[in-house]
């Protein structure tokens, strides 16, 4: 009996380690994204890795906080145009980011950056496709 239990133990910890090792690589995928990003268009500034990296975590915190409550809210106008103004969802927590992070991060306008988020959703998927995905398959 003790033996199964230790077993069951050791999966715990390695799902542990796996979960955090995901998280982390996700975060390097998105702050790569948001780095070429700030480098293919203007008035998408990011100031270097580190700010890249610290912007990458409080997006993913904004994703998990506050999106769930901006998607319910934008729904109705989410349903009329058939999923197309989904993006704006992304728009406002990117504009919320840059508020927050100051001058290392800036977003400038909001129908450029639109599409910014556009470009940042399909390169952040496609890489975590490419790389993050079969890292993690091959634990």
């Amino acid at each position: 009996m003790s033996k199964i239990y230790i077993n069951r133990e050791e999966v715990k910890q390695n799902e542990k380690k796996d979960d955090l090792i995901e998280f982390l690589l996700k975060l390097l995928v998105s702050a790569v994204t948001l780095i070429l990003a700030s480098n293919i268009f203007k008035g998408f500034y990011i100031e270097n890795i580190f700010y890249a990296l610290l912007t990458a975590l409080l997006i993913s915190v904004l994703n998990l906080t506050l999106k769930p409550f901006l998607i319910y809210i934008t729904l109705p106008l989410t349903v009329m145009s058939y999923g197309i103004l989904y993006p704006i969802v992304n728009l406002i927590i990117l504009k919320l980011a840059s508020l927050l992070m100051g001058s290392s991060f800036i977003v400038e306008g909001w129908i450029l950056p639109f599409f910014i988020t556009i470009f940042i959703s399909l390169m952040t998927k496609l890489l975590e496709y490419f790389f993050v995905k079969p890292f993690v398959e091959r634990r």
